[in-house]
């Protein structure tokens, strides 16, 4: 009954956004999604495991060896280049190190791309209401050079491993087998373009924003703090400094942590659906009449309200990663009012992807460094009203210094 997305944008009026998995619907969305799913399975996540950790160590290594005096960050600014090079290699084959040359290409087109401002809303609204306008100016949602730069990117990525015969494990090796599929063209270049872009738009700005709200709450509650630094020295220890997809995967702490971070902190504060066929709900209460969504009606989920509302999160506004512990994760997870990914058929493909970057981050970042809340971070926190994401008033400014007693395994 809700299986669309009320898209603002079509694949007939910009072919970098209008293609994607998000824009699509009815059987096209399905056919694609058919395509893209097998590459965030579990074995595939694995299978991208060392790429995340070896960017992971890399990014860490850099901040420990930073002078003191550079050692204060704004924490978006150096998550959001960590994304950047985990996309660039997961996605991409590229490899690109955005701390010590963050003047690069990839990240500087990046950045361009997933700047949502009010040119951008304007552009929205004209290809939503006014078409026949947006077709007069040959508008484009993003950037021209933005568009060719992705779509250089894809080609030239197809090209290098059909010449040398590359075979990864991600994204763009499932829709280069797909291209021809039982005889038939099931994506087109233009459509690859698309679904890369999408990934990397999704991957690019979430992630490090959730990044930031999960730094921001360990170094603001320090017995977090120490029990995540115990559970990771627990983990070196026991894999006697070969941490494993498995070990980091199945962190009952960590995983608890980043659970509370997105009931606090949904990136998607709201998700919308659009009714493909009438709809009656039932009554809700005594004498109250049922009510019917008509097709082609839309429909808008407060997952932030939800996410703190006391009927299903008791003191919604305390930072308890013991909600997502024991039997209470049972009923955290199950309640039908946590929904930081979306839910159905078109929850977020990439959650699996984005957790397992989150969560190898954060291991070999607390292996290696504290954080602390620095002077320039307003405490407590409070979400800025500028902007169209969920951010922190004035940013997100932390301490990160070295270890002071580092596990036998670390080597520095």
């Amino acid at each position: 009954m809700f299986m669309d997305h009320n898209s603002f944008i079509n694949e007939n009026q910009d072919s970098l956004f209008g293609k994607n998995i998000i824009v699509l619907r009815g059987e096209r969305w399905r056919e694609v999604r058919s395509i893209l799913s097998p590459a965030f399975t579990s074995s595939k996540i694995k299978g991208m495991f060392k790429l995340m950790s070896d960017y992971s160590v890399n990014f860490v290594n850099y901040l420990a060896q930073l002078p003191a005096e550079k050692k204060t960050m704004e924490m978006k600014e150096i998550f959001v280049r960590y994304t950047n090079d985990v996309i660039a290699s997961c996605a991409f084959g590229v490899n690109v190190d955005s701390m010590r040359n963050p003047e690069n290409t990839f990240y500087a087109y990046g950045r361009e791309a997933i700047v949502v401002n009010y040119v951008l809303l304007v552009k929205a609204y004209i290809f939503r209401n006014l078409p026949w306008l947006a077709r007069m100016l040959r508008l484009r949602l993003f950037p021209e050079k933005v568009a060719i730069f992705f779509r250089d990117l894809v080609q030239s990525t197809i090209k290098l491993r059909e010449e040398k015969g590359i075979t990864r494990p991600d994204m763009m090796q499932l829709m280069m087998e797909s291209r021809n599929k039982n005889g038939k063209t099931v994506l087109t270049l233009d459509d690859m373009v698309s679904q890369a872009f999408i990934f990397f738009f999704g991957g690019f700005e979430n992630p490090s924003t959730l990044m930031c709200f999960i730094a921001h709450e360990i170094a603001v509650h320090p017995n977090v703090h120490e029990r995540l630094r115990n559970e990771i020295d627990e983990v070196l220890e026991a894999t006697n400094g070969q941490a494993s997809y498995e070990a980091i995967d199945s962190m009952e702490y960590l995983n608890a942590v980043i659970n509370e971070t997105l009931r606090m902190y949904p990136v998607g504060s709201m998700l919308d659906r659009l009714c493909v066929k009438d709809f009656k709900l039932p009554p809700t209460l005594p004498d109250s009449k049922p009510f019917t969504i008509r097709k082609g009606q839309s429909l808008w989920i407060p997952v932030s309200g939800l996410h703190h509302d006391p009927k299903y999160f008791e003191e919604p506004e305390k930072f308890d990663p013991e909600r997502f512990l024991g039997e209470r994760k049972k009923i955290s997870l199950n309640c039908g009012a946590y929904l930081p990914f979306g839910l159905g058929p078109r929850m977020c493909l990439g959650s699996r992807f984005a957790l397992m970057e989150m969560k190898i981050l954060f291991f070999h970042l607390l292996a290696r460094c504290d954080l602390k809340p620095n002077e320039k971070m307003s405490l407590p926190l409070t979400l800025a009203k500028d902007g169209f994401s969920m951010k922190a008033e004035g940013g997100f400014w932390l301490d990160i210094t070295s270890r002071k007693s580092l596990h036998r395994t670390i080597v520095t």
